[in-house]
């Protein structure tokens, strides 16, 4: 459940790029960061740059991208086509996983504190991290732009919210803050005309369109058109032709997913096109776009199907992806353009991505791990994953169609621990080779031993804690497994009992990993206590198994 949020500086410069790129080593240099994209504009002399990473990781490449930018663009040359009024001229943070919007915007304070401080460098707050919203909007900000700036900064409403209320010539001054992660997304039509697609578009997008009565304009009593707003918050829409695909398209930006997330947008177009004799043939995702996103659309659309929702992260994704066609025009490869797929590193799951012959043969081979703590992992994960399976029959048992939504929710419970324990297998055997690489250390000098030692410690409570994890996610599963041998389809019951085994194995394994990587840790309060806390899960474990194994073995009667 790792925090992940983007950051999107938008930098005035966009015709050298070896400044670019300068300014992007920056960014690149930080541990923890990823670089997605990287798009100068010649014509409005402005390179964004999007990058993704942990909270701390972002700030710090966005804290070395603005100072680098500062010393290589010069504003007092600068021309462009697009508003400015700083060599960083706008730097969001967007909360993508995991985070809120609020913990964002701290961090964006953090930022711009920071910014201000070490680099004495006006900085403005925007969006959700301004506290006064009568100066929260980008666009009055940078009213004036760098040449208007001069004499803005001096007047005392305008004075910065960090650094000083001096006009740097050459950097100008920069707006840090946190918004909400917009999508670009165009949905497809079986037309050519514009002028119906515009009409959707009207139809749907929060602006809406003007009132008309009798081919005129409906003013108000101040003499301003009157609006006729469309069905869709935080949307902004037109229509367009696409002479490369021969269609028109409603082209869309979701400014607050939130609000209205694609999947939302998706069938509100459909049905507004039906209204007007118009069908939608697919979509297009532009750029990237947050797990949760389409996780969220799969689901929805399981559900409109009365079809369980606890199904594997990668059917939603695929689920989502047939049902609002985001491969018609082009192929759709989640691993290019998930922003959380782009993130992961190949490394911390080789284990699960093996076959089961070759994490077999691995297990065999004479590298001490993976091992039983990984095995026990990967036990508990095929328990839970027996416990779903049953789940997801009854939802779709014949003659059982009112209980879907029933089984359909504790399949998705059974999901949770089934993806949680995976991802415990490979976590066990990182935490062996953390000691093992703790063990490696020097050990010369004093100094050298008093770290090796903490280190030794350190990578010991976390070899402890994996399996811990391990134990308490099994025993939890074992409330679905429970819950599926009493109540779910009478011609799975055996599997529900294999999924108790399973569990049980899985607790008391995690547990004798726990207990000897305990022997080496120096805190005894800490290791009494979470023994003490496992021997209570393992006799839960066993009493729950037996309770199970009873209904079962009743109910196959032989």
């Amino acid at each position: 459940m790792q925090k992940i949020i983007e950051c999107v500086p938008n930098f005035s410069e966009g015709n050298d790029l070896l400044v670019i790129k300068q300014i992007t080593d920056q960014i690149e240099s930080v541990e923890g960061v990823r670089l997605l994209n990287v798009d100068p504009g010649k014509a409005t002399n402005r390179t964004v740059v999007t990058f993704v990473g942990s909270p701390e990781a972002v700030i710090e490449a966005a804290f070395l991208a603005i100072k680098k930018a500062g010393e290589l663009i010069d504003m007092s040359k600068h021309t462009g086509e697009h508003p400015r009024m700083g060599a960083t001229d706008v730097c969001p943070l967007i909360p993508i996983a995991n985070i809120t919007m609020e913990e964002t915007a701290e961090y964006a304070r953090r930022l711009a504190e920071r910014v201000g401080k070490e680099l004495t460098l006006p900085v403005y707050l925007y969006e959700a991290a301004q506290p006064d919203k009568l100066r929260s909007n980008l666009s009055v900000i940078r009213a004036g732009e760098y040449e208007g700036f001069f004499k803005k900064i001096t007047l005392p409403e305008w004075k910065p919210d960090y650094g000083p209320a001096i006009f740097d010539a050459r950097r100008g001054a920069t707006v840090i803050g946190a918004r909400d992660f917009l999508i670009a997304y165009n949905i497809n039509l079986n037309t050519t005309s514009t002028r119906r697609a515009n009409a959707i578009a009207f139809d749907v997008r929060e602006a809406g369109r003007v009132k008309m009565e009798n081919g005129k304009k409906v003013l108000d009593k101040d003499g301003k058109p009157v609006s006729v707003p469309g069905t869709l918050k935080s949307v902004k829409a037109i229509g367009w032709f696409i002479e490369e695909y021969g269609i028109a398209q409603i082209s869309m930006n979701l400014t607050n997913i939130n609000v209205t997330p694609v999947h939302i947008a998706f069938d509100e177009v459909c049905r507004k096109a039906e209204a007007r004799g118009i069908r939608v043939t697919g979509s297009e995702l532009v750029g990237l776009v947050p797990l949760q996103s389409l996780l969220e659309a799969g689901r929805y659309f399981l559900k409109k199907q009365k079809r369980s929702t606890g199904v594997s992260e990668k059917e939603l994704v695929r689920i989502a992806v047939k049902s609002m066609g985001l491969d018609e025009l082009s192929p759709f490869k989640p691993e290019e353009r998930v922003i959380e797929y782009l993130l992961q590193d190949k490394a911390d799951s080789k284990l699960v991505n093996m076959s089961l012959t070759a994490f077999a043969d691995e297990t065999a081979s004479e590298s001490p791990a993976p091992g039983g703590g990984s095995i026990a992992a990967y036990v508990g994960a095929l328990g839970a994953a027996l416990a779903t399976m049953v789940a997801n029959l009854s939802s779709h048992k014949k003659g059982w169609d009112e209980r879907w939504e029933e089984f359909s929710n504790w399949a998705e419970k059974g999901e949770q621990y089934k993806a949680k324990l995976v991802g415990l297998v490979d976590a066990d055997t990182r935490a062996f080779n953390r000691i093992m690489q703790a063990f490696g250390l020097p050990k010369s000098t004093d100094a050298e031993k008093a770290a090796r030692h903490a280190a030794i410690q350190e990578a010991t409570r976390y070899a402890i804690e994996i399996p811990f994890q391990v134990m308490q996610t099994a025993y939890e599963s074992m409330e679905v497994i429970k819950a599926m041998a009493e109540t779910g389809n009478p011609n799975s019951v055996s599997d529900a009992g294999v999924g108790a085994l399973c569990a049980r194995a899985s607790v008391m394994g995690a547990f004798m990993n726990v207990r000897i990587n305990a022997s080496g840790y120096d805190d005894k309060g800490f290791v009494a206590d979470i023994i003490d806390r496992g021997r209570k899960i393992e006799n839960n474990t066993i009493a729950l198994e037996n309770d199970i194994l009873k209904v079962v073995n009743e109910k196959i009667g032989c």
